[in-house]
This record gives C-alpha cells, sequence and structure tokens, in this order.
C-alpha cells in the first residue's frame, strides 16, 4: 500500500494483533526511530524521518491541540490528523483507541533508502500555531519520541510562478475492450480449496477475454468442527500467489457446504476460522478486489443454515449471530478492503436501512465498507429472494451501491426479464461492477445473441474517457506549473479501492521520470459524471533541465502493485496507453528549464 493505497490506513488485524494499539506500546521500550525533524513556514509544514532499512509505511501523528485527551491515542500524543506515505486523514474513530481515519487529499512525499519527507498546508490540519507529533514506521512498527513543534511565522519564499503558457490538447475516445484492473467480467474459481489456480490459464484471461478477476469459493467443509489445518491455508496462500504473479484480482468468499441441508458451522468455530485468516487476508489485501461474507448456509450465501437460520424469518439470536459473523469478518479484512453480503436484507439488519450518504462514503465505518452480491440476477421478480419487496429495496440498493462493490451472477434464464433492456438498466441503476462470464451461460449467450454483451463488458465498473487537457507548456525546477483535465466516465460505477492519480513527466533523453500526485480520489469519479480536474503542482527543485513527455498514472493503491502495469488503469481512447509502463500518454511535451 503506497500513497493512495491507503485511502484508510490499515487496519489493526491486517498484521495479525501486531498493532493491536499503537498506544499501548510504551515509548520508552521501543528501540526509536531515528529522531524526525521538523520545518514550516507560513503555508507548510514538513517532517522528515530517518530509518535504516526502506519501511513499508512512514507515518506522522499530528495532535493538533497538543492534547493527549482528544483524538488517536499514540506514543503521548492525540492525533487528530496522520500523514501516512502521501496522504493525509483526518481521525474519526473515537475514544482514542479505535482506529478510524478518513481520507482528506494527496500531500507531497519523497522517500529514499533511508529517509522520507512529507510536506502539508498548514491549512489542511487546521491551521495550527504549535503542534505535537509522533512518527512511525512499520514494519515492524517503530515509534519515535513525542515531539514538539512550534509552527514558524515567517512567510515562505515565493516560488517561481508558474508559467502562463499553456498548451491544450483534445483526445478521442476508444470503443475497444480494455482488460482494466477491479471491474469486468470474472473467469472460473469454483472449489478454490481443491483446484489449484493455473498462471498461464488467468493470463489468458487477460490476453484472450480482456478479463482481469477471478473468483475463489474456498470451502472449509472438513473443519466445521476443528481448527483449519496449516497444509490447507499454505494452499490458499498459493493460490493467491499465483493471482498476484498473473497479474489478477481475486474476489474471495470462504463457505462450508453447497447443500441445502444447511450443514455449516456454529458461531464459535466461524470466528477461530476468522481469526487464522486474518493473516493471509492481510497479507493478499493487494490482490483481494473484494471480500465476499460467505459462511453462512448453501454456498455461502446466507439460506439454508443449520446454525443461523433460514429464510427472513430469523429469530433474534439468528439475527445477533449473522451480525457477529459479520462484524467479525469486517474486523479481519484489511480497512481498505470492502466485504459484500448477499442481499440487501442483511445489511439493513446488521446496519441500519439508512442508504449510505456521500458524507460518510469511505470513512471506514462499518456501514460504508459492506457493499452487495446477487448471485441471482435478474431470475424472477424478486431475484429468487433477493429482494423482499422491489418498491423499498430498489430505491435503497441504488442509492446505498453508488459507493460500494456491487456485481454476482445470472442464474437461469428469466425473459423477458433477463434480455438484454432489463439486464442494462438494472446494473446501470445499481452500479455493477463485476460479473460472472461463466454462469448461467444460456443468459450471458443471450446477451450476445441480443446485442448487448459488449455493452455490458465494456459498462461494468468504471470507463474512463478522457477529453481535452491543458498544460503548461515550460516549467523552472522548483516552480508551479497548471495542469487541467476534464473526463468523463461513461461506465456504471467508479473504483471502490483507492487509487493514487499522477501527473508524470518522463525526459526524453534520459528516460527519468518525474511523478507529481493530483489531489484528486477516482472513487468520487462516480458512473456517468463528467470530471474536472484543475491543479498547480510543484515541480521538484532539483529537477533537470530538458524535454519531457507528459503522462497521466493512476497506478495500483498496494506498494506491491503500483510499479506492474497490469494493475494500472487506461484510459479509453487512442494513441494513449502504454502497455509497458502503464502510462497514458497526454501527447504533449514541457520544456524544463532554471
Amino acid at each position: 500500500m503506497n500513497t493512495i493505497s491507503s485511502y484508510i490506513a490499515p487496519a489493526i488485524s491486517r498484521f495479525g494483533k501486531l498493532l493491536a494499539c499503537a498506544a499501548v506500546f510504551s515509548v520508552a521500550s521501543l528501540a526509536h526511530a531515528a529522531a524526525p525533524t521538523a520545518s514550516s513556514d507560513s503555508v507548510n509544514t514538513s517532517y522528515q524521518v530517518s530509518f535504516a532499512s526502506s519501511p513499508s509505511y512512514v507515518r506522522i501523528f499530528l495532535d493538533t491541540d497538543k492534547s493527549a485527551a482528544t483524538g488517536y491515542s499514540v506514543g503521548g500524543a492525540g492525533a487528530s490528523y496522520m500523514l501516512e506515505n502521501g496522504s493525509l486523514y483526518r481521525y474519526t474513530g473515537s475514544g482514542g483507541a479505535s482506529w478510524g481515519w478518513t481520507y482528506v487529499k494527496a500531500v507531497t512525499f519523497t522517500k529514499t533508502a533511508t529517509t522520507a519527507t512529507v510536506t502539508v498546508a498548514r491549512a489542511d490540519i487546521g491551521s495550527p500555531k504549535a503542534l505535537n507529533f509522533v512518527a512511525q514506521t512499520e514494519s515492524p512498527v517503530v515509534n519515535s519520541a513525542l515531539m514538539s513543534q512550534t509552527l514558524s511565522t515567517t512567510t515562505a519564499v515565493k516560488a517561481a510562478a508558474a508559467t502562463t503558457a499553456s498548451a491544450s490538447v483534445s483526445y478521442s475516445p476508444s470503443s475497444a475492450l480494455i482488460a482494466n484492473p477491479e471491474r469486468g467480467f470474472y473467469g472460473a474459481g469454483g472449489h478454490c480449496e481443491k483446484s489449484a489456480f493455473s498462471q498461464s490459464v488467468l493470463q489468458g484471461y487477460r490476453t484472450n477475454d480482456a478479463n482481469t478477476l477471478v473468483i475463489c469459493v474456498f470451502y472449509l467443509s472438513s473443519f466445521k468442527t476443528a481448527p483449519i489445518n496449516a497444509t490447507t491455508l499454505n494452499f490458499f496462500q498459493k493460490q493467491m500467489d499465483t493471482v498476484r504473479a498473473a497479474g489478477l484480482k481475486v474476489l474471495v468468499r470462504f463457505a462450508y457446504t453447497e447443500s441445502t441441508a444447511g450443514d455449516d458451522a456454529s458461531l464459535s468455530w466461524v470466528k477461530t476460522h476468522l481469526d487464522q485468516l486474518a493473516p493471509y487476508f492481510a497479507a493478499n489485501s493487494d490482490v483481494m478486489f473484494v471480500t465476499q461474507q460467505g459462511l453462512i448456509g448453501a454456498w455461502g450465501e446466507g439460506a439454508f443454515s443449520n446454525n443461523f437460520g433460514t429464510g427472513s424469518n430469523l429469530t433474534a439470536q439468528n439475527v445477533a449471530d449473522r451480525t457477529a459473523v459479520l462484524t467479525k469478518l469486517l474486523q479481519v479484512v484489511p480497512a481498505n478492503r470492502m466485504v459484500q453480503v448477499r442481499t440487501p436484507l442483511m445489511k439493513t439488519r446488521a446496519l441500519g436501512s439508512t442508504a449510505l450518504s456521500a458524507a460518510e462514503a469511505f470513512s471506514g465505518s462499518n456501514r460504508a465498507r459492506v457493499g452487495h452480491h446477487n448471485d441471482c440476477f435478474l431470475h424472477g421478480a424478486t431475484d429468487s429472494g433477493t429482494y423482499l419487496n422491489t418498491a423499498v429495496d430498489y430505491p435503497y440498493l441504488a442509492a446505498d451501491s453508488t459507493y460500494l462493490p456491487v456485481g454476482g451472477e445470472t442464474c437461469g434464464l428469466s425473459a423477458p426479464r433477463t434480455d438484454c433492456p432489463t439486464a442494462l438498466s438494472e446494473m446501470a441503476k445499481f452500479h455493477w461492477s463485476y460479473l460472472n462470464l461463466n454462469f448461467d451461460l444460456d443468459v450471458v449467450n443471450g446477451w450476445r445473441s441480443q446485442g448487448c454483451f459488449n455493452q455490458i463488458k465494456q459498462s461494468l465498473g468504471y470507463r474512463f474517457v478522457l477529453q481535452s487537457g491543458s498544460y503548461s507548456t515550460s516549467g523552472k525546477p522548483g516552480a508551479t506549473i497548471n495542469v487541467s483535465f476534464t473526463l468523463k466516465n461513461v461506465g456504471w460505477a467508479a473504483p471502490f479501492n483507492a487509487r493514487n492519480v499522477q501527473f508524470v513527466l518522463r525526459n526524453t533523453a534520459t528516460g527519468a521520470l518525474v511523478r507529481l500526485p493530483i489531489s484528486t480520489d477516482p472513487r468520487l469519479w462516480l458512473g456517468g459524471n463528467t470530471i474536472s480536474v484543475s491543479q498547480a503542482l510543484t515541480l521538484p527543485a532539483s529537477m533537470a533541465s530538458g524535454t519531457y513527455a507528459a503522462f497521466l498514472s493512476l497506478p495500483d493503491s498496494a506498494a506491491s502493485l503500483a510499479a506492474r502495469p497490469e494493475y494500472a488503469i487506461q484510459f479509453a481512447n487512442t494513441n494513449m496507453w502504454e502497455a509497458a509502463t502503464g502510462l497514458n500518454n497526454l501527447n504533449h511535451t514541457m520544456a524544463v528549464a532554471p
């Protein structure tokens, strides 16, 4: 996870209880990182952290009211803000011990093998005149001592002004099928606990069909009354390793039975198994597209359960136990990943009947992390019981799904409901991001014969079309440049996992790259919307003179995948994509000179 990789910083459980709460560590008991340094001017404040070995995460916890009694408790501070790599977060947890952060914006961040420097605008952290802070590196987790900082009142030395000369560029849309990550049709992966994934087969999904997803339904049928053995856990890890090597992402669901006899596991064993799986969720969150609740009933779809009740008429204990499963799963799945439930009722019963609002979206709350999967889409008037009352469920799901994952599969012909008109209408209404390519084949092949298959393939999830841009034609090291562009998301949904956006300059002579983070969030580039981004970006003071080609990059949020082009987002435009680099060519050059 790199800068935007932590839209919500990693949950405690991600490291299998490694960080139960930063506040429980005695600062004196830790081998402190080298004392961080701080500097500021009237506009910005900066922090530099040194380390012996390069950590994955560098954090600065900012206690802007200098009170340990408010904010997140860590190392003697009560942090109201956190800088993690290149992202700023505001604390929205409760009590100081809970790990709850809301993404604010991208900030300037640089990192070498021995140091990291992060700069944030003082206005973005409430314009304090003084603050306390604690630096933290991970892994392993190492805290600095509590530090105090009085912010400067000196006016910053004014950087050279941005050039006023800009060039406008127009872009042409493409109708090509694109193998973009975290969206689209997914391939088969039935009994994931039995049949080993083949890297070449998974890669074929991408090269042959432009599909980038696979499902892993992993049955724990041998462990209903026993811990999961090491062989099985190791096999799951091998499956995730193969997905990563193939350049795909995976939908994960654990289940106990395929039988409608309801022979699943008890709540206590489910919790035990989730504790065992916690470190595997943590280790593989980079390739986990989304996790489905599973676990309860036949196929892990919530019905036909001896231990949790069946149907909509559940006892109070059934509801409490089902809620406990969902709550436990949310605890062990890293906080930067979402969970899906099988029906709207499963979410409203556990988390209330109010649809997720824009204000709560991506806040890290349980409601903001629970989406929906419909595994009998379009079958009958209620999708075979997925909906109890469409007059209530449809408006709720249409609103709730705006910032959440929605997908699933069809389960049989039900004409005319399974025909193209209704399929297109409802996938758009409920912001579908993905769909099973292989089930039900009668339905999918019907879309082919009716002529809407390619439209579905293109519209699932996001599809970004760059329309125009305006960029500075020249710049000076240490000065600002102007970057503006307009795009339209012609897909049905926005990405729901956090992702960086970067303006990239590549020296045409040396190939050296300069990556400048852009403060915009693709999760808010909603389906059907036109988005305009305009920012002044500061060139590095040490930037070499030369001619630079300009690119736009949306790399994966995980540090482990950020450099891999198959995990970057390609714009749906002609003459733009560089498959070898994962960069989108803006067809613009800029001269840099002192």
